[in-house]
């Protein structure tokens, strides 16, 4: 692990943990820039420990990897890293919410010219992997001695390097496998980005940790929906209800109008307003206008 970072002096702290780097780096920081979690220094140069707008909320940047057992150990209150990395350190956190970012498949690799057609056929051979103990409990799991081969990054090299004979990586679109002439064997898991915490404090801490939770989930719900809103006459409102699907039906108010006009506004998938805009016309809405959401709070 890393440099170890002590715990903050104040109780009503809660730290945050999130990944400095990484394919999941970007998107994570993007949701907590969206949850109202905005970093106190403007999005300067990062520190190890940055204050949010929240004073009592503070964002700690770790390796993926390590954030894990940084919230085990309750170094941090929260953290925010792929399911791959919990599992691998093995590490006792609460799982609270999966953030639906950086889907990956955990994957047994094989040169594409190798004979290799099961993991049965791996029984004795070297397999490299940036996850060794999910891969020595998988093989374990099946009956196939192994020969674990622990690396740092480019797995995908080692079997053409004589290092490996097989690898076990993550793998989302599965181009970086098909450019190293690498064919999947068998699946192991599939991982997202998740939100986790340290028991103790979830039930020391639960209330603030459950608004920080609200304001992650928020953001997931309003992703891919924007708000639509629109004058109708009042004979046409039924056609137009008709039309929209909403979360729970389209809302609907009076207008100051001579003209019996009503203001219906509904949450719509995002995809469907295309579709959505010429059938409402033709229902005898009008005056349409399509808004971003960034937050849903049901």
């Amino acid at each position: 692990m890393s440099k170890p970072v002590s715990r903050s002096p104040d109780p009503g702290l809660i730290r945050l943990a999130i990944p400095n780097k990484g394919r999941i780096a970007a998107p994570v920081n993007e949701l907590i820039e969206k949850s109202g979690l905005h970093l106190a220094d403007g999005g300067g140069e990062r520190r190890l420990i940055a204050r949010t707008r929240d004073p009592h909320v503070e964002i700690l940047f770790a390796r993926p990897i390590d954030i894990p057992e940084y919230v085990a150990s309750g170094v941090a209150d929260l953290g925010i890293t792929g399911k791959d990395m919990v599992l691998e350190r093995g590490s006792v956190v609460e799982e609270l919410l999966d953030l639906q970012i950086g889907g990956a498949t955990l994957v047994v690799a094989v040169p594409e010219e190798s004979a290799v057609e099961t993991i049965a056929d791996l029984d004795g051979a070297r397999v490299a992997t940036e996850f060794p103990a999910i891969t020595r409990a998988f093989f374990a799991e099946h009956g196939v001695s192994v020969t674990v081969v622990t690396v740092g990054g480019a797995c995908e090299a080692t079997p053409h390097l004589g290092i490996a004979d097989a690898i076990v990586d993550l793998t989302s679109s599965g181009t970086t496998l098909r450019t190293n002439h690498l064919r999947v064997v068998q699946e192991i898991l599939t991982s997202t980005t998740i939100l986790v915490a340290n028991p103790t404090s979830l039930k020391a801490r639960r209330e603030k940790i459950d608004e920080v939770v609200l304001a992650l989930d928020s953001v997931l719900k309003a992703k891919g929906q924007c708000y639509l809103m629109m004058n109708v006459h009042r004979s046409a409102l039924a056609d137009v209800r008709d039309v929209l699907p909403g979360l729970s039906g389209p809302t609907v108010m009076d207008v100051a109008s001579d003209e019996n006009l009503v203001a219906v506004h509904a949450v719509v998938n995002e995809e469907r307003v295309y579709q959505l805009i010429n059938q409402l016309k033709r229902a005898g809405a009008k005056d349409i206008l399509v808004m971003p959401i960034e937050r849903i709070i049901r």
